[in-house]
């Protein structure tokens, strides 16, 4: 598979109009696409932003030409129902044929809590997920759609604009369930680096067992992986700019039922900044290290998120002096996605 790069627009640290700003210049510096974060509220309290991330992708959609676009990730358990993810998407891609994809995830409290929803065990996330999945296909391929879930109904539902090219549908996964499912049911794949490769593996693995109970080739589905870089000359600055992600450190934080930024920025400063240390880039080929480590590990679209002191530098050095070496070494020609025989995914 051709190996793509992305800019990750961090909704969660930037206003969109910002945000805008930084999507138009990472398509000028050659990027192959730009995927949203989607979030009511955001991980910090203190510098935290949260605009709608649909509304900014259709704002995008305007302003580039080339770039895809999409979520990374819209979660339909609570305060998105699927068939409104699937009109909103269908509305992206009749506008932007071809250049739309949609991230779903099972989501994290800080979204759903906050309108008035209880935070639900992962089980009950995993099966609204899949439930949700199912739904948004239906309506989107088929005419009228009645659905009997154990969470979710329609009746008679019909979706009067469809895509005008088919819409990818990207899975986040940290653990086996959801990697499984990504294998029955996605076109695609999705997780966060890790710093650990048996993640990595056990991922993999359980992708690898849902496509094989569907009849489908895991070399066929795209993996894509979002990486975290801060970027400055200055070590201290480029460190010092991570300070507000500390509490992705966090033992499950993402299992965990706390909807207030502000309890999230308390459990933050427990975490020693030095954890993020790998992330810190002083130099280009340190970035283009960290790039190349996640193509190595099995991924052929890396999304890189920064947080550096200066974003527009960032942009811009990282299209001028790593985007060429990784087009070059990895774009340039079709490479067989890595396949892998961990065994059996666990529970």
């Amino acid at each position: 598979m051709r190996v793509e790069f992305g800019y990750r627009a961090v909704e969660e640290q930037y206003q969109p109009s910002r945000l805008l700003e930084f999507a138009v210049l990472a398509e000028k510096q050659g990027f192959d696409f730009v995927c949203i974060s989607d979030h009511f509220h955001p991980w910090f309290h203190e510098g935290g932003c949260a605009g709608h991330a649909w509304i900014w992708i259709g704002a995008a959609g305007a302003k580039t030409k080339r770039v895809r676009l999409g979520t990374g990730v819209t979660v339909p358990i609570y305060r998105y129902h699927p068939a409104i993810i699937a009109q909103a998407f269908a509305t992206l891609g009749e506008l932007y044929p071809g250049r739309i994809f949609l991230g779903l995830g099972t989501g994290e409290a800080m979204n759903e809590v906050p309108l008035g929803f209880r935070w639900p065990p992962f089980k009950e996330r995993a099966e609204r997920l899949e439930e949700a999945i199912r739904i948004i296909k239906s309506l989107w391929e088929g005419e009228f759609i009645t659905f009997k879930g154990k969470y979710f109904k329609l009746r008679d539902a019909r979706l009067y604009t469809k895509p005008r090219k088919r819409v990818p549908i990207y899975i986040a996964a940290s653990g086996p369930t959801v990697a499984k499912m990504t294998g029955k049911y996605g076109d695609a794949f999705m997780t966060a680096a890790s710093e650990e490769e048996d993640v990595y593996r056990m991922l993999f693995s359980a992708l690898a067992e849902g496509a094989k109970e569907m009849g489908r080739s895991v070399e066929e589905i795209p993996r894509m992986v979002e990486l975290k870089i801060s970027y400055d000359e200055d070590y201290e600055r480029a460190l010092n700019s991570l300070t507000i992600w500390r509490v992705t450190r966090v033992s499950n934080i993402i299992g965990k039922s706390i909807h207030d930024p502000r309890e999230l920025d308390e459990l933050g400063r427990q975490v020693d900044l030095k954890e993020l240390s790998k992330w810190v880039c002083t130099d280009m080929e340190h970035c283009i290290r960290l790039v190349e480590e996640s193509i190595k590990a099995g991924f052929n679209e890396v999304q890189v998120g920064s947080s550096s002191p200066n974003e527009e530098a960032f942009i811009l050095k990282f299209g001028k002096e790593a985007l060429p070496y990784l087009r070059e070494q990895y774009s340039s020609r079709h490479t067989k996605q890595e396949t892998h025989n961990f065994g059996g995914p666990g529970k």
